[in-house]
C-alpha cells in the first residue's frame, strides 16, 4: 500500500488516475486552459489501447489476413501459397510499431504543464492520491483507470496457466512470444472473436466456448453471431454454444476444460486455456472509499450527464464508467469524454453534457462487423413500432467484384417517421462503412436521405443505400445505382 500519511505534497490544477487515451485527452485540455496536470500510470504510459489492446491487436490481424487471403484466394486463377509464419518475429515488428506509436502519440505529449507520475495510485482522502509514496494533491480529481480483462471464477483455474488479451502486451511480462499449437478460449465475445480467427489463420487449432446460445448474444442482432457462426465454421474454428464451464485443469502438459451442455459434460483439451469473458473497471484498486465515490454493481463509477462523481470535484471517464449514461468501453468514447471531462472541471464555462446517443463500434474479423444505434429488440423495446429488414451482401455489387459476398446489413428504422435508429452490418470493410450511418444516425437521417445519397459505385457503403431501398423495392430486381 502507498504511504498515504506523508505530509508532503506536490500540487496540480487536476490529477488524473491513468495514462489512456482517456487521461491524455483530459491532460491535453488542461494544457489548453493554462492548467497543470500529472497522470499516475502503474503500467506503461498509453494505456490499454495503444500497448496491448487495440494497435498490436489490429496490427497481427491484418497480417494474419494476409497469410489466410495467400492460402485462400478468392479469385480462379490465382494459385493458393502457404507462407510460413514466424510468429517472434511478428511479435517483435509489433512491438516496434507499438513502441513508435508510443513514443509519438503519447510520451512525447508529456512536458510543460503535463507529467507523469509512475508507481501504482491510490486516493489518500478526496483530493490527494499517493504514488508509491508520493502524495499529488488536485484541485480538480479525474479518474481514467480504464479496465482489465474479467476472470471468471472457474474450479480450479488458481493452478492451471491462462491468457488473457493482456498476452498482446508490448514490454511486458504477460507478452506472448510463441504460437500455441492449440488454443481453447473462454467466451464468444469481440475479443475472444478477433483473437480466436487471429490464431487459427497464424496456424493454431482453435475451439471457441460460449455459454450463450449464439456468438455475440448481448447488445447485437441475433443474424450478426450467426453470421460470423458460419463463418469460422468455414474456417474451421469449432463454436461450441451453450457451454458452461464446470472447472479446468492441467493433464500432461495440457489445459482440459470441462463444460456442462444439454445435460452432458464435455472435455476440451489445448495447449493453452485463453480468457475473453469480457472486461472490467480498473476501480477496486484505487481504495475510493477514502474518497467516498460510489460504483453501481459491476464496479463502475457512477456519474452525471456530466462525468461528475458524486463528489462534487472528482469526475471519472473511459472504461472505468462501464455502460453509466450509455458510454461504451471504448478508446473513442474515452477520449472523446476525457476531452469533456477536464473542460467541466477545470474550464469555469457552462459543462458540456457527454452525449452517448450515436456511438459506431467494430469488430475486426474477417469480414468486419460494424454496428450503431438501437437493434431491432432494443427499438421496440423503446416504444418504436419498427421497420426492420436484413440485406445480404450478395446484392452490394462491390461485394460481387471483389469474389467475397459474406455477411448482410440490416437496418432500424422507426415504420411511421422513417427515421433510421440502428445499423448492423458484417462484411468487407464494415467497419469503414459503419461512420456513414453513423453521421446518418448523428442527423437523425430517415431512410429517404440514404436512397437520395449520390454514393460511389461500387462501394461497400452502398449496402446501406440497398438496405434503404428495400423498404420501397426488391433490391435483386434493380440495375445498379438505380433507386
Amino acid at each position: 500500500m502507498s504511504d498515504c500519511c506523508s505530509t508532503t505534497s506536490q500540487r496540480f490544477d487536476l490529477v488524473i488516475l491513468g495514462s489512456g487515451s482517456t487521461a491524455f485527452a483530459a491532460a491535453l485540455r488542461a494544457a489548453e486552459l493554462g492548467k497543470t496536470a500529472v497522470m499516475a500510470e502503474e503500467r506503461i504510459v498509453g494505456g490499454t489501447c495503444a500497448n496491448r489492446g487495440c494497435l498490436p491487436s489490429k496490427n497481427l490481424i491484418e497480417a494474419a489476413r494476409i497469410v489466410h487471403e495467400s492460402a485462400h484466394p478468392r479469385y480462379p486463377g490465382l494459385t493458393p501459397a502457404k507462407m510460413a509464419v514466424d510468429f517472434r518475429a511478428l511479435v517483435r515488428q509489433k512491438d516496434e510499431v507499438v513502441r513508435g506509436y508510443r513514443r509519438k502519440k503519447y510520451e512525447s505529449l508529456v512536458g510543460g504543464r503535463i507529467s507523469i507520475a509512475e508507481g501504482h495510485v491510490e486516493f489518500a482522502d478526496p483530493h490527494t492520491v499517493a504514488v508509491d509514496g508520493k502524495r499529488l494533491t488536485g484541485e480538480k480529481i479525474l479518474i481514467a483507470t480504464g479496465s482489465r480483462p474479467a476472470v471468471p471464477g472457474i474450479e480450479g483455474l488458481d493452478a492451471v496457466p491462462y491468457l488473457t488479451s493482456d498476452l498482446l502486451a508490448a514490454d511486458e511480462s504477460q507478452e506472448l512470444t510463441d504460437l500455441p499449437q492449440s488454443l481453447v478460449i473462454v467466451g464468444g465475445g469481440y475479443i475472444g472473436l478477433e483473437l480466436g480467427q487471429m490464431f487459427r489463420r497464424l496456424g493454431s487449432e482453435v475451439t471457441i466456448l460460449e455459454r450463450s446460445q449464439q456468438l455475440l448474444a448481448h447488445g447485437y442482432e441475433p443474424e450478426i453471431g450467426r453470421e460470423i457462426g458460419r463463418v469460422f465454421e468455414s474456417e474451421g474454428i469449432p463454436v461450441v454454444t451453450q457451454a458452461k464451464i464446470e472447472r479446468v485443469r492441467q493433464e500432461n502438459g495440457r489445459v482440459v476444460v470441462t463444460v456442462s451442455r444439454n445435460g452432458r459434460e464435455q472435455e476440451f483439451r489445448a495447449e493453452k486455456l485463453l480468457l475473453a469473458a469480457g472486461r472490467r473497471p480498473n476501480s477496486d484498486r484505487i481504495a475510493l472509499e477514502r474518497a467516498g465515490v460510489r460504483t453501481n454493481g459491476s464496479g463502475a463509477i457512477i456519474v452525471d450527464g456530466h462525468l461528475r462523481t458524486n463528489v462534487p470535484h472528482i469526475f471519472a471517464a473511459g472504461d472505468v464508467i462501464g455502460r453509466e449514461g450509455g458510454s461504451q468501453m471504448a478508446t473513442p468514447v474515452g477520449s472523446h469524454d476525457g476531452g469533456i471531462a477536464a473542460h467541466n472541471a477545470l474550464s469555469g464555462e457552462e459543462p458540456r453534457r457527454a452525449d452517448h446517443r450515436v456511438l459506431p463500434r467494430a469488430i475486426f474479423t474477417d469480414p468486419q462487423v460494424g454496428i450503431v444505434g438501437l437493434t431491432e429488440a432494443e427499438a421496440i423495446a423503446a416504444g418504436h413500432s419498427c421497420w426492420c429488414r436484413t440485406v445480404a451482401m450478395a446484392l452490394v455489387p462491390r461485394a460481387g467484384a471483389i469474389r467475397d459476398t459474406r455477411g448482410i446489413v440490416k437496418m432500424v428504422a422507426d415504420d411511421a417517421t422513417e427515421e433510421v435508429l440502428g445499423v448492423s452490418m458484417v462484411g468487407a470493410n464494415a467497419g469503414e462503412v459503419i461512420h456513414e450511418a453513423a453521421m446518418g444516425l448523428r442527423f437523425r437521417a430517415k431512410i429517404g436521405d440514404f436512397i437520395d445519397l449520390l454514393h460511389v459505385y461500387p462501394t461497400m457503403a452502398e449496402a446501406l443505400k440497398i438496405a434503404a431501398i428495400s423498404r420501397f423495392k426488391d433490391p435483386a430486381k434493380l440495375s445498379c445505382c438505380a433507386e
